[in-house]
């Protein structure tokens, strides 16, 4: 058992409540077997921080109470893995208190300030993404729209050494955000083409497209 100590808003968190019947329409037909129902009661809330309160039955108790906590937003039960936050009996870090996984908890480090060991989900996300593309030296990443994804995309792609960084987003705090994160070109695609060669690298071209706009269709 954990007290939320900060949770961030998703932008899945503001689609689940614009268009609540689409979000659950679209999950109904992926095949989830455990779909929200409206009717009820949802506490939202998955890129968390908490401090452990409790411990449950059968626990080893690895983290002493006290602790702060992420977690992914996962509770693992015997019938197999739930959401947390997407769910009518598992509340989000939108809530006071959450029920957490043990083996799925990481402990914040000490001197990490709680709002930012908040933001580890949707950083994982853009780690996750880089990992799986495999860089190879030679590649030029581009990442389209730099939204909170895509900026993690942006430090996750810097971490590993890409060069250079492509971004492309309309609005100007986002490109700014975007260079200030690792990106060494932002650009306006109303105005310049992204996939254009890059004159201060050689004429490169990129190579390898990061879409973290989520538009059905790209």
């Amino acid at each position: 058992l954990v007290r939320t100590l900060a949770c961030g808003i998703c932008g899945s968190d503001l689609h689940a409540l614009r268009h609540a019947d689409l979000f659950v329409e679209t999950s109904r037909r992926a095949g989830n077997p455990r779909v929200m129902d409206l009717g009820r009661d949802v506490v939202m809330g998955h890129e968390f921080c908490g401090e452990i309160v409790e411990h449950g039955p059968g626990t080893v108790r690895a983290l002493k109470v006290g602790s702060r906590v992420c977690s992914r937003p996962v509770l693992m039960r015997p019938t197999g893995p739930e959401t947390i936050g997407y769910s009518n009996e598992h509340p989000g870090g939108y809530g006071e208190y959450m029920r957490l996984s043990e083996a799925l908890l990481l402990e914040v480090p000490n001197g990490l300030a709680t709002d930012h060991a908040a933001l580890t989900e949707p950083m994982a996300v853009g780690i996750h993404a880089v990992a799986r593309a495999r860089l190879e030296p030679d590649d030029a990443p581009l990442v389209i729209g730099c939204g909170p994804v895509g900026l993690a995309v942006i430090a996750a792609l810097s971490l590993a050494g890409a060069t250079p960084i492509v971004a492309a987003d309309f609005h100007a705090g986002r490109r700014e955000l975007a260079i200030a994160m690792g990106a060494h070109v932002a650009v306006d695609p109303r105005e310049i083409s992204p996939y254009a060669p890059l004159p201060d690298f050689g004429n490169r071209a990129v190579n390898l497209i990061y879409e973290c706009v989520g538009l059905p269709g790209m």
